[in-house]
């Protein structure tokens, strides 16, 4: 399930000069700035999560009432959880960009490519790798 959490669509997507080197520094500045906007945007979330939960607790005394919120908070903290782990992917992520190993595939060290990295700024894999992964890994699920 994807929520928004998961996409970051508020960017000008790149253009490419003819014969311009695969992620060179125009590139890298252009993912380094997507990445550090959503993770700014994830953890604006989460602060407002925060401050939501801490508003809303009530000691309520109808049980179904308290259970009822209690639920809730727990949704909203799964969500949060995922989107801890996508903070931490996108942490890599700039680390990978300041390593200068950012789009480029850890499977067989292909270019992931442009838009594969807009539409997925933490993908680690080509999009043939990561296609032959997941096969792999529904036939060993079988």
């Amino acid at each position: 399930m994807m929520n928004h959490s998961d996409t970051f669509t508020h960017f000008v997507p790149y253009s490419e000069a003819p014969g311009e080197e695969y992620m060179n520094e125009k590139q890298k500045a252009h993912f380094l700035n997507i990445l550090s906007s959503w993770k700014k945007s994830l953890m604006e979330e989460v602060d407002r999560t925060v401050e939501h939960m801490k508003s809303e607790v009530a000691n309520l005394p109808d049980l179904s009432d308290r259970a009822s919120q209690e639920e809730a908070f727990n949704l909203e903290l799964r969500a949060r959880d995922r989107e801890r782990r996508l903070i931490s992917k996108i942490n890599e992520s700039i680390e990978n960009i300041k390593k200068n190993e950012y789009g480029f595939c850890e499977t067989c060290g292909c270019d992931i490519g442009i838009r594969r990295l807009e539409a997925r700024p933490t993908a680690s894999m080509c999009i043939d790798c990561k296609t032959f992964a997941e096969i792999k890994e529904r036939q060993t699920n079988l």
